[in-house]
C-alpha cells in the first residue's frame, strides 16, 4: 500500500502525511511540482522528525509516476466514485490525492483503476487532503490487513 499526492499546494498537509506514513510504514509518492520548496519548514515542523523516516518517492511528473506505480490507483474524489465503506481494496493499491487547490486533471482522474469518495453531510465540499489520506488510509489498512504489528 502506498500514497501518492498529485502536486499537493500546501508544505504542512505534506508533511502531516509523511508522518502518518512513516507512523504507519507506508509509501509515499510525490508528484512534481510542488506548490512550495520541498524542504520548506512548514513541511518540517508538520512532519516532525518522523518525515525523514518516511519513504518517499519524488517524480518529475505523471508520466514519470506511471511508469512506476506498482499497484492499482485509487483516486480519492469528490467528483463521483463508490463511498469508501463500499469500496474494496487490496494490498498494493496506490491511494492518490489530488492538490488541494485543483484536484487532478481529468486524465489523471480517467487513469484511476478505482475511484473513491468519502461520504460527507450534504451541503460540505472537502475535507482536508490530510485528513481525507488517514480515514481512507486506515480503511484500506483494515481490509487487507495491513496495519503495523507492533503497538
Amino acid at each position: 500500500m502506498r500514497l501518492c499526492l498529485y502536486q499537493p499546494d500546501i508544505a504542512g498537509n505534506v508533511g502531516t502525511i509523511l508522518r502518518l506514513a512513516a507512523c504507519l510504514g507506508i509509501g509515499v509518492d510525490i508528484v512534481e511540482p510542488c506548490g512550495f520548496p520541498f524542504g520548506d519548514r512548514a513541511l518540517r515542523r508538520a512532519g516532525m522528525d518522523y518525515a525523514e523516516t518516511a519513504d518517499v518517492r519524488r517524480h518529475a511528473d505523471w508520466l514519470a509516476f506511471r511508469g512506476t506505480a506498482p499497484g492499482r490507483l485509487v483516486l480519492l474524489t469528490t467528483a463521483g466514485g463508490v463511498r469508501l465503506d463500499a469500496a474494496g481494496f487490496v494490498a498494493d493499491d496506490v491511494l492518490l490525492l489530488g492538490s488541494e487547490g485543483a484536484g487532478v486533471p481529468r486524465a489523471v482522474h480517467d487513469a484511476a483503476d478505482l475511484r473513491v469518495r468519502i461520504p460527507m453531510r450534504a451541503g460540505y465540499r472537502s475535507l482536508n487532503v490530510a485528513v481525507a489520506a488517514g480515514i481512507a488510509l486506515g480503511e484500506a489498512l483494515r481490509q487487507t490487513g495491513g496495519w503495523p504489528q507492533a503497538g
